[in-house]
């Protein structure tokens, strides 16, 4: 099956986002994809928090879930947004940090909210308080579309292998992780963190990505890693986008799924135990 993943470098502007991504959509459809990937906050990536309120919307008022949704009808595609930031009712305010996956009708057929937030300090002048703007998910998502079953996962939730591992044990044989990571954990983990979910569900692991610097008029920049990755069940870099924003197209051979779980059968292979 042709494919392929979008690698953004949006701003904090989602008006002006939405054409770039819809342009790079029709470029992935006209090269023969059937089901395109994009990153994390395919919509806005933002510093600020004053400013997501003023910019995001509710998913039902939300532009460019609703035009991308018509280009995925319009281009005959099975479309993974990787995620959308959107408000939400929640009393304190907090976003969803979200991801669709839209079949060729431009239906949505599931939705997850990303579970893990990123918390972290990852150096003297990097800091990141995911929680204190989106408010976490809580439940894990596979979908069974005709052409694979898929399970859906956001970015930070790469560190957390029961998931990925659950995902596996209930079927999956692609897992999807549109990310906008840091580039000092990009350059330190990025690659071993999706091979190694890889190589321990014997699943296709498809990594869409931000990248570069990400445009402000009014607020501090975000730097983000790039190098959107596909990774084979037996845990081969099949695609590495680098840094340049993109549609990527490969190809995906879900036999391989079968073929990479019989050679080693972990999975099978899990006891219980005791401890510590």
């Amino acid at each position: 099956m042709k494919s392929a993943l979008l690698q953004l470098s949006v701003s904090d502007d989602p008006e002006s986002n939405l054409g770039g991504t819809l342009a790079l959509l029709s470029e992935a459809a006209a090269q023969g994809a059937e089901f395109v990937l994009t990153p994390e906050v395919t919509n806005c990536v933002s510093t600020s928090r004053d400013h997501q309120q003023h910019v995001l919307q509710h998913e039902d008022a939300d532009r460019t879930l609703a035009e991308l949704r018509g280009a995925a009808r319009d281009q005959a595609v099975w479309l993974l947004i990787g995620s959308l930031g959107l408000k939400t009712d929640d009393a304190d305010g907090r976003f969803a940090n979200r991801s669709f996956l839209i079949d060729p009708e431009g239906r949505i057929v599931a939705r997850y909210d990303k579970i893990h937030m990123f918390d972290v300090q990852v150096s003297d002048t990097e800091t990141y308080r995911e929680s204190a703007g989106y408010r976490p998910g809580s439940t894990a998502v596979l979908v069974k579309t005709p052409f694979a079953n898929i399970g859906m996962t956001i970015c930070y939730d790469v560190r957390f292998p029961a998931l990925y591992q659950s995902l596996a044990e209930a079927g999956a044989q692609i897992i999807t992780v549109p990310s906008a990571f840091s580039p000092v954990t990009g350059a330190a983990h990025w690659h071993a963190l999706l091979r190694a979910r890889a190589i321990e569900t014997g699943c296709f692991v498809i990594a869409p990505a931000q990248t570069g610097t990400h445009a402000s008029a009014d607020h501090k920049t975000r730097d983000t890693y790039g190098h959107s990755l596909v990774v084979s069940p037996w845990g081969e870099i099949l695609l590495d986008a680098g840094t340049d924003p993109g549609a990527y197209v490969f190809e995906l051979d879900l036999l391989q799924t079968d073929a990479a779980r019989a050679r080693v059968p972990s999975m099978s292979h899990k006891r219980a135990f005791s401890g510590p």
